[in-house]
């Protein structure tokens, strides 16, 4: 059998992942440049890396939960050959090679800068605000079980079953100081509350701004307790301008230390108020602290699609390098759909 139709015109002219798209190859031609450095004209043709991202963010976008997956969805699925660039005969990539040509793109901060080329195209769309952010941290499962949370200071017994051994934790103190997993030993243990079950992690932390509810910025950091806290200031120190701005957080946030740190940097810190707090009525007075503690909820919109619909409930990945470059780049794909949104013509809108 022969068709004449190309995947082009399969799609149909409406169909989500056209604007997406069209962004998506506006990035790509910026990141051009940073592409030609990462692979050499010599030895085995590699996976070019436009098509390698746009496979990486349809995996993100409908939640294929492995490179195998992906490779099988794009075997047959003409609306995945279309949006990754593929003729109709063209051979989909093995699932290992396409692995290695993705770690490869950890050498050049790819993630990094085709995020801040998403947030370029928000920013030219006038969709960002400069003057009013949000700050939050989640914590996430890493790719490692608690039977490799081992001592550090001797050597595990030989294990009774080597596919699953059974560990006895029963009265055994274990904390990230005298313990560490021998699976991914970047990761700590860390819980989310008083009472919650501790589970090795790692911490993702974003900066949202407040008009749109966009994720202006981003900072993956070992959970050692204080990370959500170190990753604001960091962000809040990224914010481009000299002029003042406001940054709302929960109570979590509301510690001398921070609030000191936010005021160095030009930034009025709106912070949730513990019994013993940190701002007093200079800050609470004002309506703007009730506007910004309303918005500030709407971080946990950006989590909850990163952990469902972007797969990071429970980490696929090892090692903060490329946990980092996996939550990056999964905050990209948050903002095109995001952008998506609330760029779209309005039904019944005059042309």
């Amino acid at each position: 059998m022969f068709s004449y139709l190309s995947p082009e015109e399969r799609v149909p002219a409406n169909h989500p992942l056209r604007p997406i798209r069209q962004m998506v190859d506006e990035a790509l031609k910026a990141l051009s440049p940073a592409f030609s450095g990462l692979y050499s004209a010599f030895g085995r043709p590699s996976i070019p890396p436009e098509k390698l991202l746009r496979a990486l963010l349809l995996q993100v976008l409908y939640t294929v939960r492995s490179e195998r997956m992906l490779m099988e969805q794009l075997e047959y699925n003409l609306l995945f050959r279309w949006f990754v660039g593929l003729n109709m005969d063209e051979t989909v990539w093995v699932p290992t090679v396409f692995t290695k040509n993705r770690d490869r793109l950890l050498e050049g901060d790819i993630a990094e800068k085709f995020f801040a080329h998403v947030l370029a195209q928000a920013r030219g769309a006038n969709l960002l605000s400069d003057e009013h952010f949000s700050v939050d941290g989640t914590l996430i499962e890493a790719w490692a079980s608690q039977k490799s949370f081992q001592r550090k200071d001797r050597p595990a017994p030989p294990p009774d079953d080597p596919g699953n051994p059974t560990v006895n934790f029963h009265g055994e103190k274990r904390s990230n100081e005298t313990h560490q997993s021998t699976t991914d030993p970047e990761a700590l243990l860390a819980r989310k509350g008083a009472g919650k079950e501790a589970k090795l992690s790692y911490c993702g932390n974003v900066l949202m701004e407040n008009r749109n509810g966009l994720v202006a910025d981003v900072e993956t950091m070992q959970a050692d307790g204080t990370a959500e806290r170190d990753a604001a200031v960091v962000m809040i120190a990224s914010v481009p301008g000299d002029d003042r701005v406001t940054v709302g957080a929960d109570k979590g946030y509301d510690t001398k230390g921070f609030v000191a740190d936010a005021r160095a940097l030009n930034t009025t810190p709106q912070v949730a108020q513990k019994k013993h707090s940190a701002v007093d009525g200079r800050t609470t007075r004002h309506e703007g602290y009730r506007i910004s503690q309303q918005k500030r909820k709407r971080v946990e919109e950006i989590f909850g699609w990163m952990k469902t619909i972007g797969g990071l409930r429970k980490l696929r990945h090892r090692g903060l390098e490329l946990v980092g470059w996996i939550f990056t780049f999964t905050a990209a794909a948050y903002n095109l759909v995001r952008i998506r949104n609330l760029t779209k013509p309005v039904a019944g809108a005059n042309a």
